[in-house]
């Protein structure tokens, strides 16, 4: 029998963090001897029987309603991100499909020149898995040159959890990754048969501990708003603040945009990184489509 296992140890890691007293029980006890709650308290609270939500649990192949889904969530005390995540795991996986060359993901012209006049706004586009898709100068100035790297390599998160000068540029690295990494998980829930997917997860498994750690978390987080805290090589400490707007006809794409803190340290480096190569003015020609064998090769 198939099993679940995303599920089964998503469930698990959202149980063993429920602290007992929080929903009234007893914080210890004689027959408590693992973290959180029990199978049996959670099927109590979400009103279902223990036998079914065991079942749930163990990844077997059920079809929960999406009430008792709901009521599952509720009794775990899932975000919104999480009950997402949840209601993704348990669908239906679609038939596969034909395998063929993976699919390019690009961000429209008109995008790419509604990002490019941003004179004092940095910009990009993510797609699926974190894919770079588009950016504007004042992006490639504060973080990196993602159209210069090849193909498989302009990848946001990959670039944080792997590239060095990622790790010397964000103050709060480790933080930052992790909140990649629980970003990309939401993601692999949501299409948990992209190849691409599992080829990016299998390299970072291999070549980060950290990623392996995080990874085997099983959190999950979605981007909206926020800060970021930069130790940039040019202009030093920087603050910013960042708004995400998913795309209408896109939903698989994200718009970024970056602008400074208000406090006067982060102003006054906002306007000299403005100012760093100012005469970068051309709109920058679309990057070439990768060749089948650069698409498909892992």
């Amino acid at each position: 029998m198939a099993v679940n296992v995303d599920l089964s140890q998503f469930l698990r890691r959202c149980r063993a963090r429920m602290a007992p007293e929080s929903v009234g029980l007893p914080e210890g006890g004689a027959y408590r001897r693992v973290p959180g709650l029990r199978r049996e308290e959670v099927a109590q609270l979400a009103g279902v029987s223990t036998d079914y939500y065991t079942r749930l649990e163990q990844g077997r192949n059920i079809t929960p309603s999406d009430s008792v889904l709901g009521a599952i969530a509720e009794a775990l005390r899932l975000d919104d991100a999480e009950r997402a995540h949840l209601f993704d795991l348990t669908r239906p996986k679609p038939a596969k499909a034909r395998r063929g060359t993976p699919a390019v993901q690009k961000a429209r012209p008109g995008l790419r020149r509604f990002l490019d006049s941003f004179g004092d706004h940095a910009g990009f586009v993510l797609g699926r898995r974190g894919d770079v898709l588009a950016t504007n100068h004042l992006c490639r100035v504060l973080m990196a040159d993602f159209d210069a790297m090849p193909y498989r390599e302009r990848n946001l998160t990959r670039w944080i959890v792997l590239d060095p000068e990622a790790r010397e540029l964000y103050e709060d690295w480790e933080k930052i990754a992790a909140e990649m990494t629980a970003i990309l998980r939401l993601d692999a829930g949501r299409h948990p048969d992209d190849t691409r997917t599992a080829e990016l997860v299998g390299e970072l498994t291999m070549k980060s501990e950290h990623f392996r750690r995080w990874w085997d978390d099983h959190k999950v987080l979605d981007r909206t708003f926020g800060q970021k805290h930069f130790r940039h090589p040019v202009v030093g400490p920087l603050t910013i603040d960042y708004q995400a707007f998913t795309l209408p006809g896109e939903e698989d794409q994200t718009l970024f945009l970056y602008m400074p803190a208000q406090d006067q340290a982060s102003q006054e480096a906002w306007q000299l990184l403005t100012s760093w190569n100012a005469d970068e003015t051309a709109v920058r020609p679309e990057p070439a489509d990768p060749s089948p064998t650069e698409r498909s090769t892992p």
